[in-house]
């Protein structure tokens, strides 16, 4: 299967061509604020490069959050307006496995079953998107959580796990910020861990999770949290 990928959830803007779990070709920005600009160019890049080597595109695959608003927005509107154009269907993934799909490819850090891992979005002062994992099973679901230290993350699990129980290893653009009030010696902060698409395409090729085109129209991103607008500082806006 190739897939074309897309990853828009956070400051990383990127897109990718996978087929069948290997990378062809990714394109990636990590600067922020150009999601717009960027996508519909990697896209055209990757389209051409798919036709020199003779690929069709069998599904697009999309990070589907939670994460940015914006970047959501505009990585859904344009998945979806691919799909139509391609005729073939959605695959959407959840930014969060996206997250610990990246750190299970860092051969720096060797996962032990037993770990649990934390992917964090930032959700901006205090608070992340985040979810305990443990060996590619949802310990705690998603959950937008306002960090005090690591008891705020496993106060949301419904198993009474502690944080002295097992080793924890958070990462994500939302846990720097966390690292400052984690203390206990076995949370591990992974650094430099970010959301690309090839993972996109590499979780989307072991699902089988598809919004074909009939409901596509219908199909939204995964917020977590409803978006509450607030009153413009510019002068003259309302």
């Amino acid at each position: 299967m190739t897939i074309l990928c897309i990853e828009t959830s956070t400051a990383v803007c990127s897109a990718a061509i996978v087929k069948d779990g290997e990378t062809v070709e990714q394109c990636l920005c990590s600067e922020g604020g150009n999601h717009a600009r960027l996508l519909p160019r990697y896209v055209e890049q990757l389209l051409q490069a798919a036709r020199e080597k003779g690929l069709k595109i069998d599904a697009v695959a999309l990070s589907e959050g939670p994460g940015s608003y914006t970047g959501l927005r505009i990585g859904t509107s344009t998945a979806k307006g691919l799909c139509y154009g391609l005729n073939v269907p959605l695959i959407p993934v959840p930014t969060l496995e996206v997250l610990c799909e990246a750190v299970r490819e860092n051969t720096e850090y060797r996962i032990q079953s037993t770990d649990l891992l934390c992917p964090m979005i930032d959700a901006r002062r205090m608070e992340v998107y985040t979810e305990l994992i443990s060996e590619g099973l949802q310990v705690t679901g998603a959950h937008a959580v306002v960090v005090e230290n690591e008891e705020s993350l496993c106060s949301v699990s419904d198993n009474g796990l502690s944080s002295d129980s097992e080793a924890v290893y958070y990462f994500g653009d939302g846990a720097e910020k966390c690292a400052k009030v984690f203390t206990k010696p076995n949370w591990h902060f992974i650094p430099n861990i970010v959301p690309e698409a090839r993972f996109v395409g590499k979780i989307a090729e072991r699902g089988n999770r598809k919004v074909e085109s009939k409901d596509l129209a219908y199909y939204e991103p995964y917020y977590l949290k409803e978006f509450v607008a607030a009153q413009s500082h510019v002068k003259g806006l309302v």
